[in-house]
C-alpha cells in the first residue's frame, strides 16, 4: 500500500491484515492471478479475500472515539470500459478484532482492460466530536490496498447482445454484425458492440456455449473473432490517426487496436501494411485471413 499524506491521523499498516483475493471457479478457489488471458465480456468474476481489523487499534491510533463506527468497502474500476461502482461494505461498530470476508460478483459485461480493486478502511459516519488532528468527514479512509487483474485475452474483447435481426436495418439471414463508433480516444467497452442474430440458432448457440464450447460451437467461435479481429484492423487501417507513434489512453479503442495490430502483424510497420491493403486488397485479405487463424478453436 502506497501512503499518502492526510490532513488527519491514521492507523499503523499492521492495525488491518488483507489476505489475497481469491477467484471462485466451478472446480473450487485459486489464488487471483495478475491476468486472465481466456477471460471474455460473457465471463463473470467472482472474487473472494478475508481481511482482519484490529478496531480497538484502528480508532485509537487514529484518535478517534471508541464508538466511532468504521467500514471496509471494496470498489471496482475497469479501464476498458470507464466504468466504476462499490462492490461491497460492511459496516463495523464493535471492538477488538474481527475478520470480514469480501464476497464479490462482478458481471462481465461491465469489465475490461485493467480492472482494479480498492479495498479500504473508512470512517462510516461524520464525527462533530472528533478531534481536529483525527477525521471527521463520513468516508475519510484509515487504510487502503489496491489490487489489479488484467482481462486481456487472446481474442479481441468487447460487449455482446442477443436481438433479432429482423427488428434492425441489418439482412435479416446475417449471423452477427460488429459496430464500432466513437473516435481512437473513445473507451473501447463503449465502442464495440457485437450484435448476434437471435434467429441464427448456430450462432446464439454458440455463444451459449462459450464457456464450454462443442467442436461445432468452437468452430463458430473462431469465424466470428476473426471476422470481427478482421472489421478492427480494417477500420484501424482506414483512419489517418492509427500510426505507431499514436499515444491513445489505457483501455481506449486506440489502444486496443494497436495492440491487436501489433498481435496479428509482428514486426510489420501500420504504413506497410495500410500500403499493402491499398494497392492489393486481395493478397491483404489473405494476409489478414492467415493472422487471424480463422478456424483455429478459441481456447
Amino acid at each position: 500500500m502506497t501512503r499518502h499524506a492526510l490532513p488527519y491521523r491514521v492507523p499503523s499498516e499492521e492495525v488491518v491484515t488483507a489476505g489475497d483475493w481469491s477467484l471462485v471457479t466451478e472446480d473450487g478457489e485459486v489464488p487471483m492471478p495478475q491476468a486472465l488471458p481466456d477471460w471474455d465480456y460473457h465471463m463473470d468474476l467472482h472474487l473472494r479475500r478475508s481481511v482482519r481489523v484490529d478496531l480497538h487499534r484502528a480508532r485509537s491510533e487514529s484518535g478517534l472515539p471508541t464508538d466511532a463506527v468504521l467500514m471496509l468497502a471494496a470498489v471496482w474500476t475497469a479501464t476498458g470500459s470507464n466504468l466504476s461502482g462499490p462492490a461491497q461494505h460492511m459496516r463495523m461498530a464493535g471492538a477488538g478484532t474481527t475478520t470480514i470476508v469480501l464476497d464479490i460478483t462482478l458481471r462481465g459485461s461491465d469489465l475490461g482492460g485493467l480492472l482494479l480493486l480498492d479495498t479500504a478502511l473508512v470512517l462510516a459516519e461524520r464525527r462533530m466530536d472528533a478531534r481536529p488532528s483525527s477525521p471527521r468527514r463520513a468516508g475519510s479512509v484509515l487504510w487502503s490496498r489496491r489490487d489489479a487483474l488484467r482481462l486481456q485475452g487472446d481474442a479481441p474483447q468487447f460487449p455482446m447482445a442477443v436481438i433479432d435481426f429482423a427488428r434492425t436495418s441489418f439482412p435479416d439471414s446475417a449471423a452477427w454484425h460488429l459496430q464500432i463508433s466513437g473516435s481512437l480516444e473513445s473507451a473501447t467497452m463503449g465502442s464495440l458492440l457485437l450484435l448476434v442474430n437471435e434467429k441464427n440458432t448456430v450462432t446464439a448457440t454458440a455463444f451459449e456455449n462459450a464457456g464450454k464450447p462443442r467442436p461445432v460451437d468452437g468452430i463458430v467461435l473462431s469465424a466470428v473473432y476473426a471476422d470481427a479481429a478482421r472489421s478492427m484492423v480494417e477500420h484501424a487501417l482506414g483512419v489517418d490517426e492509427f500510426a505507431e507513434d499514436a499515444d491513445f489512453p489505457d483501455g481506449s479503442l486506440g489502444a486496443t487496436l494497436l495492440s491487436l495490430f501489433a498481435r496479428l502483424f509482428p514486426g510489420q510497420s501500420i504504413t506497410d501494411v495500410r500500403l499493402r491493403r491499398r494497392q492489393s486488397p486481395a493478397l491483404f485479405a489473405s494476409d489478414l485471413q492467415a493472422a487471424v487463424k480463422i478456424f483455429e478453436v478459441p481456447r
